[in-house]
């Protein structure tokens, strides 16, 4: 099943970045460390022309640390782009951002005229928290759940920095599929619009491939499940989650095995590298 998600509001705020986009000195775009292709937008290389962007890899105390260092790796390599790995737990290298910006538009004389810079980010991914730790108090709300940004607004930060803060917004048609299911997984995507069994089915897949350790410690599971259905029902049994007749109740282990991963239960896991993605990219 592919996943789509595409609301009124954000169809309006991709139309309004649009038209601002060309009046900025600079892009900063936020993304989930532990998914940074999937939750990078494909519609910023074709809105930006020649402006330059800061990807800010957040979340990264949730993120494989080694994965995220190809990651950065991988898009410093992008003309006119610059890379940074945080957490909102470290405000002070949040508010690095600053010198950042500063240092990729040497040409602006901050000083007689504020740098313009546009901030987005799809639902969830913590740029409102972000904002409000570079502003020093709360000037967007925020929420843990997807959406919460509904219109823009112009926001003075410190350097004579002038911020454009932005709705999240996702694109119509996400591809590969696989990103879908990742943005999913990570709660980029309202639980109310897709099928939680779906998505912990393919999260359990792709923990048996890439972290069995993890799902053998943590479920104190004897040993490896061979398919992703065996996943669930494994974590079921040891979690009590079963139904009349000792079936599995696989909606219920389901929210289980998300929450855990988005509470961090599971430890650092990235859900995509580099290679990853290449590959299905190929594939698709």
């Amino acid at each position: 099943m592919a996943i789509n998600w595409f609301p009124g509001h954000m169809f309006k705020a991709q139309k309004e970045i649009a038209k601002i986009m060309n009046q900025v000195d600079l892009i900063i775009e936020v993304l989930d460390a532990r998914i940074p292709f999937s939750s990078e937008n494909p519609m910023v290389p074709q809105l930006r022309g020649r402006t330059p962007v800061l990807k800010v890899l957040n979340k990264s105390d949730l993120a494989d640390p080694a994965t995220t260092q190809l990651w950065m790796d991988k898009l410093e390599l992008e003309e006119g782009t610059t890379a940074i790995a945080l957490t909102q737990k470290q405000p002070a290298t949040v508010r690095s951002i600053l010198s950042i910006c500063e240092k990729m538009v040497p040409e602006r004389n901050l000083e007689a005229t504020p740098l313009r810079a546009i901030i987005l980010g799809i639902p969830n991914v913590g740029k409102s928290t972000l904002i409000n730790t570079l502003v020093g108090r709360t000037v967007a709300k925020t929420g843990n759940e997807p959406a919460v940004t509904k219109t823009q607004q112009r926001i003075r930060l410190p350097n004579n920095i002038v911020l454009h803060d932005t709705p999240g917004f996702l694109w119509p048609k996400l591809e590969p599929e696989e990103c879908g299911y990742r943005l999913a997984v990570t709660g980029a995507i309202k639980d109310t619009v897709v099928e939680y069994e779906d998505v912990a089915m393919f999260f359990a897949d792709y923990l048996l491939n890439a972290y069995p350790e993890i799902l053998l410690e943590r479920f104190g599971l004897k040993e490896l499940p061979e398919t992703e259905i065996e996943v669930l029902e494994a974590i079921a049994a040891k979690r009590g989650c079963l139904r009349k007749g000792g079936r599995a109740n696989l909606h219920k282990v389901s929210e289980i095995l998300l929450h855990e991963y988005r509470s961090a239960a599971l430890g650092r896991l990235s859900l995509e590298t580099p290679k990853m993605v290449e590959d299905e990219k190929l594939s698709n």
